[in-house]
């Protein structure tokens, strides 16, 4: 299990609450060497850049197999206690893309609305993005949140889509979840309202630092 402590370069991340994230790239062939994998520095890239918060990474790079999958995701919310969990690839419906599956293995509860969002943003973009199968499910006070496989559509699924003048005209999945992650009990996520402003009712916001 490899860890990546992150400081966060925010002057103001001291007094935001640390968060624990797990992520996961899914390849057969990134795994074993054929190619240099690029879903976890994308994932990271992005999450340091959309959150406020002083951030610790546990990566894991794995093939595409159920058991693996669901064990790897196991051991990243039961043993390492991360608070988010994001996974890249085994989305689509080739025979070997089975993490959804895998995820659904571990699930105590699932988030429907995850998926049909992800698909609707995507759908902006090219026409497959209704032959994805990406879920989100609750394990304990963890969300874990499949995405799909290429740097680009990442950004695009978190972030959203941006008219010309980059203002966000459809918000990205990444909205909704820091105040999902307050629901279940992990900890305030704080956003760059540049790259990404979260949404709460005004009840569950804080008081800006």
């Amino acid at each position: 299990m490899h860890q990546t402590p992150t400081p966060s370069p925010d002057p103001d991340a001291a007094a935001a609450e640390p968060v624990h994230v797990g992520l996961v790239s899914i390849s057969d062939r990134a795994s074993s060497g054929v190619y240099a994998d690029q879903g976890l520095p994308s994932l990271r890239e992005w999450l340091q850049r959309a959150l406020r918060n002083p951030l610790r990474f546990t990566e894991r790079l794995i093939p595409d197999e159920r058991e693996g999958i669901a064990r790897a995701l196991r051991e990243l919310v039961d043993d390492a206690g991360c608070d988010l969990v994001l996974t890249t690839g085994g989305t689509g419906p080739a025979p070997r893309d089975v993490t959804p599956e895998a995820t659904l293995d571990v699930a105590q509860r699932v988030l429907p609305g995850f998926g049909e969002e992800m698909r609707r943003i995507s759908r902006h973009f090219v026409p497959t993005a209704i032959l994805s199968r990406q879920v989100a499910v609750i394990r304990g006070k963890a969300l874990i949140l499949n995405l799909p496989g290429q740097p680009k559509s990442i950004r695009e699924t978190l972030e959203g889509v941006r008219d010309a003048d980059g203002r966000v005209s459809v918000s990205g999945v990444f909205a909704a979840i820091p105040y999902c992650v307050d629901l279940i009990g992990g900890p305030y996520l704080e956003t760059d309202a540049g790259v990404c402003e979260a949404f709460r009712p005004k009840s569950a916001r804080r008081a800006p630092r």
